[in-house]
C-alpha cells in the first residue's frame, strides 16, 4: 500500500511540475505564433508600398492623379474617373501602403492576414478599373483618356503585395499547425509518463 501510495505520489508530483509551466509554455507559445517574420521580404514589401505611394502622384488617366482621384478633384470628374477606379485608389492607399505597412512595423500576423486580403481585392478592382478605362460608358459614351502610368504601376503593386504577402500567411499558417501537432507530442508525451509511473512494478515485492 505505501509503495503504491509512493507512485501516486511521484505522478502527482511529475503532473505539477509540468502544470507549473504549461501556463508560461502557452503564454509564449501564443506570443509567437501571432508575430510574422517576413525575413527578406519585408525589404520587397517596403519597396512595393513606396511605389504604390509614388503611383498616388502620377498620373491615374490623363491628367487626373491618384490623389485627385482619391479627393474628387475636377480633374478626375473631366476625365470621367468611374467607381471602379476610385475603389481601386482606396483599396490601394488602406491596404496596399496602410495596411501593409502597419504589417511591417508590427510585425502581427493578424494585420499582415488582412493586408492580404485588401491587396487581393484591390488586384481585381485594379483590373476592372483598367478595364473601365479602354471600355464606353452609358449611351457609348468613351472615356476622355485611357489608363495612366499611375494606375499601371499601382496594379502591380498591389499583386506583389498580394503574393509576398500570401506567402508570410502561409508560411505562418504552416508554424500554427506544427506547434499544434507539438503540443499534442508533449500531451501525450506527459500522460504516458504518468501513466508509467503509476504502473511501475513494484521494485521492493
Amino acid at each position: 500500500m505505501s509503495a503504491e501510495k509512493d507512485r501516486q505520489v511521484d505522478a502527482d508530483r511529475v503532473a505539477g511540475g509540468f502544470s507549473a509551466y504549461e501556463g508560461d509554455l502557452r503564454r509564449a507559445e501564443r506570443k509567437v505564433a501571432g508575430e510574422i517574420d517576413p525575413g527578406m521580404r519585408a525589404v520587397v514589401v517596403a519597396i512595393a508600398v513606396l511605389v504604390a505611394m509614388l503611383s498616388m502622384v502620377l498620373p491615374h488617366t490623363g491628367s487626373a492623379s491618384g490623389i485627385e482621384v482619391l479627393t474628387f478633384a475636377p480633374d478626375a470628374e473631366a476625365e470621367r474617373v468611374t467607381i471602379t477606379s476610385e475603389v481601386f485608389v482606396y483599396l490601394l492607399v488602406i491596404f496596399g501602403i496602410g495596411a501593409s505597412a502597419l504589417a511591417l512595423l508590427t510585425r502581427r500576423w493578424f494585420v499582415a492576414w488582412i493586408a492580404l486580403c485588401g491587396n487581393a481585392i484591390a488586384c481585381v478592382a485594379g483590373m476592372l478599373a483598367w478595364w473601365s478605362r479602354n471600355t464606353p460608358g452609358v449611351g457609348g459614351v468613351e472615356p476622355p483618356s485611357g489608363v495612366g502610368i499611375g494606375l499601371i504601376i499601382g496594379w502591380f503593386a498591389v499583386l506583389v503585395l498580394t503574393f509576398h504577402w500570401a506567402r508570410v500567411v502561409w508560411a505562418r499558417s504552416t508554424y500554427h499547425l506544427a506547434i499544434e501537432e507539438q503540443r499534442r507530442h508533449e500531451a501525450a508525451g506527459r500522460d504516458a509518463l504518468a501513466r508509467s509511473l503509476q504502473h511501475k512494478p513494484d521494485q521492493e515485492a
